[in-house]
């Protein structure tokens, strides 16, 4: 059994930016009802919410950590940046998921409520994914599902997992199918039901998942 958890537990969070009971957390809603933290960064210099109250020595080594790639790579990413936060402010779900990923890599800056700049920030993440998730968009459905499962950004939840990564399957989203498959058949956040997890791993392996193609073959051999 503990294969099927291992398998569920190993997903990551999908990067595709072009792509009952409570809603999610405290923190999730205080950020599906705040605009992004982040500034743009502008080509070779570091944002002034950043850099406020810096020392010049401070900002040299703030700017070293926000542009360690170099000026060219700055600009493409402040680009992009831009770009989403524009279309996910206008409600464009597939650029609410994309800003989502970039703030839960650190790809996008954000600064804690003490003014520490923030490697990522899983809880804005988290509120993209929320927005984009109320709006069907399945990869959102599955990142923030996936949240859900290891506590990041909202508190640890496997019963919103399971009704999120279910949004999902039913779009025919790979990975949320097997992990759907994996919830079942663990028991973790709905009651164990070992034909629903099979007859979920069996739709992600017919789509090419390994892990769902994987978790069939451990259940067969088990029956032997």
């Amino acid at each position: 059994m503990n294969a099927y958890t291992a398998v569920l537990l190993a997903a990551t969070l999908s990067l595709l930016t072009a792509c009952g009971g409570e809603s999610p957390s405290d923190k999730s809603e205080a950020n599906h009802s705040s605009t992004a933290k982040g500034e743009i960064t502008k080509m070779g210099e570091i944002p002034s919410l950043l850099s406020e109250g810096l020392t010049p020595e401070e900002q040299a080594e703030l700017k070293d950590q926000i542009l360690p790639s170099g000026v060219v790579d700055s600009k493409v990413a402040e680009e992009k940046f831009k770009k989403l936060l524009e279309d996910a402010k206008a409600g464009d779900p597939a650029a609410q998921n994309g800003l989502g990923v970039m703030y839960y890599t650190g790809e996008a800056i954000s600064k804690s409520p003490s003014g520490q700049v923030l490697k990522n920030d899983p809880e804005m993440a988290a509120g993209w994914f929320f927005r984009a998730a109320e709006q069907g968009f399945a990869d959102a459905q599955f990142n923030l599902g996936l949240m859900y499962v290891n506590g990041e950004g909202v508190e640890k939840n496997m019963k919103h997992a399971v009704e999120l990564f279910k949004k999902a399957a039913e779009q025919g989203h790979i990975d949320a199918q097997n992990n759907l498959g994996a919830m079942y058949f663990t028991g973790e956040g709905v009651e164990r039901d070992t034909k629903k997890a099979i007859s979920w791993f069996e739709k992600a392996a017919a789509q090419g998942n390994a892990d769902a193609k994987a978790n069939l073959e451990a259940i067969k051999a088990s029956e032997k």
